[in-house]
């Protein structure tokens, strides 16, 4: 499965500077900045000549201040213009930048960055002042850079950066495709966040299958909601559009807000957590938003509800579409699927319990099932292939495909097979492909329960009573009762759902035994537990904590 295209000399920013030569006065980012003194919304804006130009300005300057080719670097600047000029200019110089979200919290922060080692710390006042007060890569980090006023800690600005790097022309390292490019954190919604390996090769591989997979054209003009996917737009030859919004919040934000900035520069591209489809499809169908520009959505991070794909498409124009790819940090995108199938056809399916179909497999990815297993499989020659029709283990060889997290060689060891040379990632999710080819996701393979008679997989127990009126989502998680595990089902209440929808106390409890007896993964359960508010990662505001609603479904059982 080796490509060409990724291997030999290769670097994501190169793409830059072939767009600044394709279209030099096209607006590469636009970054929102209040309103001007007539009310109207103003905007910040770079077009792609200059993005080009200063990054060049800047990978130079920091070059001069000493980073190097494969420095490992932090990068703690909010979404701006700041941080599309520093990653590209990291990105043509060959240095590392690490990413990890803010919102993780201090002390998996702490762990991450001491865990990486790196050398240098490029951030805003705030993230310098952590720095500082935390410890964080005190005994590591030697270079720093403020992206701001800098105070009384050292280094340099970025401002002096940029000014030491003008006028020296184009600036590109030739780095390979196997080369380290950058170490992006995971969300950490299972466990401690790891540092996923990113080589040049796995970035060009990324843009080239979401072009082809979406037949994004440059000139598009793009609102990326989550910061780093907004990276692969100027490769894409698309316009950014940095939405006015808390990116660590997306659940929270505020509708109207990406409502005008669709419409302030006609948007045709929109990529959204679900949880963020959820707030603005239920605010636009309330009050008859539509988009009128937008052709595609991406959505990522977790399975959207269907309900959620209906209420979207409502509010765009009849040729558009939504499409939410399957992938993982580690690989992405490894499956694709529209709103129009999941809707026509798959959508009952999921309501019985048959899982959530994530699509077919985008290509060049070769994705096997193989035999649930919590042990490390180094080789393939120890993989059992599982049937059409039998939920294994879902892995993944292809372009895309990270081959190690950093410092973390036993977790390495437990996600990746060699498989003749080549990396196999081993998802972490359960699934299936049926006759058709289409996969089908059931779970993360850590939050299967294994009761003495039967096996249940979270998303099929799940999309089940999410079908129920008063249900805005679910959650299995196990409990231990007089010595046995059961099966626990923890519920967050749909706020909106419509007067005299939702049955109260024992009914509301009643109702959903009802439903669950109907269907063979949820048959028997009897155990339903009513949550204020399930907690939910940083990044996407989408992954349930299942983790924790265990700790506290089995505190309320005890």
């Amino acid at each position: 499965m080796t490509d060409a295209r990724y291997s030999g000399l290769c670097n994501i920013a190169a793409a830059l500077p072939r767009m600044a030569r394709l279209q030099p006065q096209t607006l590469a980012v636009v970054f929102p900045q209040g309103h001007d003194s007539d009310g109207s919304r103003a905007y910040a804006r770079l077009t792609y000549q200059q993005l080009d130009e200063q990054s060049d300005a800047i990978a130079r300057g920091l070059q001069a201040y000493g980073l190097t080719r494969g420095m490992r670097t932090v990068l703690m600047v909010k979404p701006s213009l700041e941080f599309f000029a520093l990653t590209f200019a990291l990105f043509k110089a060959g240095i590392v930048p690490v990413m990890i979200d803010p919102g993780l919290g201090v002390k998996q922060l702490k762990a991450c960055l001491a865990e990486v080692e790196p050398e240098a710390f490029i951030g805003i006042p705030a993230a310098h002042a952590a720095r500082i007060l935390l410890g964080w890569g005190r005994s590591t980090i030697r270079h720093l850079v403020t992206v701001g006023t800098r105070w009384c800690w050292g280094g340099t600005t970025l401002a002096r950066v940029s000014a030491s790097g003008q006028g020296g022309g184009p600036f590109l390292e030739d780095t390979r495709a196997d080369e380290t490019a950058a170490i992006l954190f995971t969300s950490g919604s299972t466990g401690i966040a790891k540092g996923v390996v990113y080589s040049h090769g796995n970035f060009m591989a990324q843009v080239d299958m979401i072009r082809e997979t979406y037949a994004i054209q440059p000139g598009e003009i793009d609102l990326p909601t989550f910061p780093l996917f907004a990276l692969f737009d100027p490769a894409l030859g698309m316009t950014t559009i940095v939405p006015d919004m808390d990116f660590t919040r997306p659940a929270k934000v505020d509708p109207e807000k990406i409502r005008a900035a669709i419409d302030d520069w006609g948007v045709t591209n929109v990529f959204a957590s679900p949880a963020l489809l959820n707030a603005v499809a239920r605010h636009g169908v309330t009050h008859g938003v539509h988009w009128p520009s937008v052709r595609r959505v991406l959505s990522a991070g977790a399975p959207v509800p269907a309900v959620t794909l209906e209420r979207m498409q409502r509010m765009l124009s009849p040729e558009a579409e939504i499409f939410t790819p399957y992938g993982a940090t580690e690989a992405l995108p490894v499956a694709s699927i529209s709103s129009r199938e999941i809707l026509l056809n798959t959508r009952e399916l999921t309501n019985r319990g048959a899982g959530v179909c994530v699509g077919r497999v985008v290509a060049p990815n070769d994705v096997r099932i193989i035999e649930i297993t919590d042990t490390a499989l180094t080789e393939w020659k120890h993989v059992r292939e599982m049937p059409v029709g039998e939920v294994g283990e879902i892995t993944v060889r292809g372009p895309t495909v990270t081959t190690a997290y950093f410092g973390r060689p036993e977790a390495t060891r437990l996600a990746k097979i060699d498989r003749q040379g080549q990396t196999v990632h081993r998802m972490g999710d359960v699934g299936y492909f049926d006759a058709e080819g289409r996969l089908w996701f059931c779970g993360r393979k850590s939050h299967r329960l294994e009761l003495a008679d039967r096996t249940l997989f979270s998303a099929p127990v799940e999309e089940i009573f999410n079908t129920h009126a008063g249900v805005f989502r679910t959650a299995l998680v196990g409990a231990t009762i007089g010595g046995v595990l059961v099966p626990v089902v923890c519920i967050e209440l749909d706020q909106e759902a419509p007067p005299g929808a939702v049955l109260t106390g024992q009914d509301f409890f009643e109702s959903l035994k009802v439903m669950g007896a109907k269907f063979a993964p949820t048959r028997g359960i009897s155990h339903f537990l009513i949550h204020p508010g399930f907690p939910v990662d940083i990044r996407h505001n989408a992954k349930i904590g299942r983790e924790k609603l265990t700790v506290w479904a089995q505190g309320e059982l005890s």
